[in-house]
């Protein structure tokens, strides 16, 4: 089969104005970013509307190759339209950092992607730039501050901001800044992390307007005075020009499919440190076009899944009619006991032993109030076998099913998918959502809450630092978010080492860390990252330009 770059140069794309007229969006309300991309004015979303059908793509547990939620989540559009349905898919813009790490490129796969994959993968429209200026734009305006006022009592005692990069780089985890003598800053420690880790990314995902963007930056918290006292954005009084910074990343990215339906690509908060779902508006600009509006929530159910319902359904009051839980035989085969260098080897042992992680994610999603349809996203390796084993396990438990094979097949793939969904729509609709917890309950409640009915776990275990942070933002008043959890992606404890469905286990909280802009209590678990590192063979070194054609971004 022919390489993803390969398919997305050969696609034959229309211009993004005719994608813009077939979406039913007025030709004056988009700015084109040359011929096939273009921003969508967000005041659009001022206009009464009639919401169509929201769905929500999620996956199981996944392994290092990930599952293909978003490779499922635009075939699944493509299938809706195949079946004469009028549907948009809303997704997250690739970061960079991976892109040119581990995981290559992030706009789908195969023939259900979204085009022009190469620049919708690198630079975009520029929401990661702009995102990566304003925050470095406020460590440099806070540092300032620091040092103007290092010898008054208007001088801060700590700096929380730290800067970042769109990049995987691990030596500037922890850097020590200011060096070089009393004209260069106050020496202090610091460091970076990526840009989508950044609070600003947060922020731009959850705002509803630009007034609700001004007002959310206003209140980031970047340190505390001498006096102990929080020192926000609105203290230092650089709003307005972040806002300005960001005033064109807020409207939502208009893009296209392989088969030149419309799609929105907007933020990128991964979702092992942050919530990990696109904006807000981008979701609902989709589901004010569309018939039938599919997103996507970061890595499995337990944790992009909980925070789209705890925290981006929450806030902007959006109520999914169905979820669908992507798995790969793969996966399965994995959580089941199978030896990783094995997964592509038939092992119906294994694979029938994995169903336990499968099966949690199902309970889980159900105490969400949700309509769950059971994907499998087909591999050239799945044996007929495997799959027939899954389609019967989903059966006994009364799961609508459906296989997925739009990677090789583009929306004809995912025809069967879509037909279950809409069915499911039809026919049993997800129920009014039910959230994990109160925003009033305290921050230890709220982690127990998740942790004791999603991941299930005994016990939670605080750090000193943890404790000490807690006791801090309860005396604050910030202790009324909701609680974003930072840890690993691979398995429901914070040991990457353990997947399957464990029960009996503890979890330790390293660190507690208010986005007072974002409204969220991110909780850090484990040893995670919030800088990733490079692999020992980063995808950049496969990567080349050949008489103006890009090679090696898949």
């Amino acid at each position: 089969m022919k390489t993803d770059i390969q398919i997305a140069r050969e696609a034959e794309l229309k211009k993004i104005d005719l994608i813009a007229e077939d979406a039913g969006i007025p030709e004056d309300k988009i700015s084109t970013y040359g011929k096939y991309m273009a921003k969508v004015d967000s005041t659009l979303l001022d206009e009464k509307h009639d919401a169509g059908n929201l769905i929500l793509v999620t996956a199981i547990t996944p392994t290092k190759a990930g599952i293909g939620k978003t490779t499922v989540s635009i075939g699944l559009a493509l299938g809706l339209n195949k079946i004469g349905k009028k549907a948009f898919v809303a997704l997250r813009e690739p970061s960079l950092g991976p892109v040119f790490g581990m995981k290559g490129g992030a706009a789908g796969g195969g023939y259900a992607q979204v085009l022009p994959m190469d620049q919708i993968n690198l630079h975009f429209t520029g929401d990661f730039h702009a995102i990566t200026s304003a925050n470095n734009t406020l460590a440099a305006l806070v540092d300032n501050y620091a040092y103007q006022n290092r010898n008054n009592e208007n001088g801060l005692s700590s700096i929380v901001w730290k800067r970042v990069l769109d990049v995987n780089d691990r030596s500037l985890r922890n850097v020590i800044t200011g060096l070089g003598g009393a004209g260069n800053g106050v020496p202090r420690e610091a460091g970076f992390d990526i840009t989508p880790a950044s609070e600003i990314m947060a922020i731009l995902c959850l705002a509803t307007d630009i007034d609700d963007l001004r007002r959310r930056l206003d209140n980031i918290l970047v340190g505390y005075k001498k006096d102990g006292s929080p020192f926000t954005v609105k203290d230092l009084g650089c709003g307005g020009a972040l806002t300005i910074l960001l005033k064109d990343a807020l409207d939502p990215n208009l893009v296209q499919t392989t088969e030149n339906t419309p799609a929105f690509i907007h933020g990128g908060p991964f979702a092992n440190i942050a919530h990990g779902c696109n904006s807000i508006m981008a979701t609902k600009m989709a589901l004010k076009y569309g018939e039938y509006a599919i997103t996507e929530a970061g890595f499995g159910a337990d944790l992009g899944g909980e925070k789209f319902f705890d925290i981006k359904c929450r806030h902007a009051q959006l109520q999914p009619k169905a979820s669908v839980l992507v798995a790969t035989a793969q996966a399965l085969k994995l959580h089941g006991g199978a030896d990783e260098k094995m997964l592509k080897e038939e092992n119906l042992g294994a694979l029938k032993d994995g169903f336990g992680n499968m099966d949690r994610h199902v309970e889980n999603l159900r105490k969400f109030g949700q309509s769950v349809v059971v994907c499998i996203n087909r591999f050239p390796t799945d044996t007929d076998a495997e799959i027939a084993l899954i389609r019967e396990h989903c059966e006994q438990n009364n799961l609508p099913f459906a296989v997925n094979t739009a990677f090789g097949e583009g929306g004809k793939g995912a025809v069967e998918l879509a037909q279950v969904v809409v069915d499911t729509i039809e026919k049993n609709p997800s129920q009014p959502l039910e959230f994990m917890y109160d925003l009033n309950m305290s921050i230890k409640e709220k982690v127990t809450a998740i942790t004791k009915n999603i991941y299930r776990a005994n016990n939670v275990n605080y750090e000193s630092k943890a404790n000490k942070a807690i006791k801090k933002l309860e005396e604050q008043g910030f202790d009324k978010f909701p609680v974003c959890i930072a840890k690993t992606q691979y398995s429901f404890t914070d040991d990457a080492k353990r997947p399957g469905a464990p029960v009996d286990f503890d979890l330790t909280v390293q660190d507690v860390v208010v986005n007072t802009g974002a409204e969220l209590i991110v909780v850090i678990m484990g040893s995670i990252m919030r800088m990733p590192g490079l692999p020992k063979e980063p995808a950049a070194m496969k990567m080349d330009i050949v008489d103006g054609v890009i090679d090696g971004l898949s």
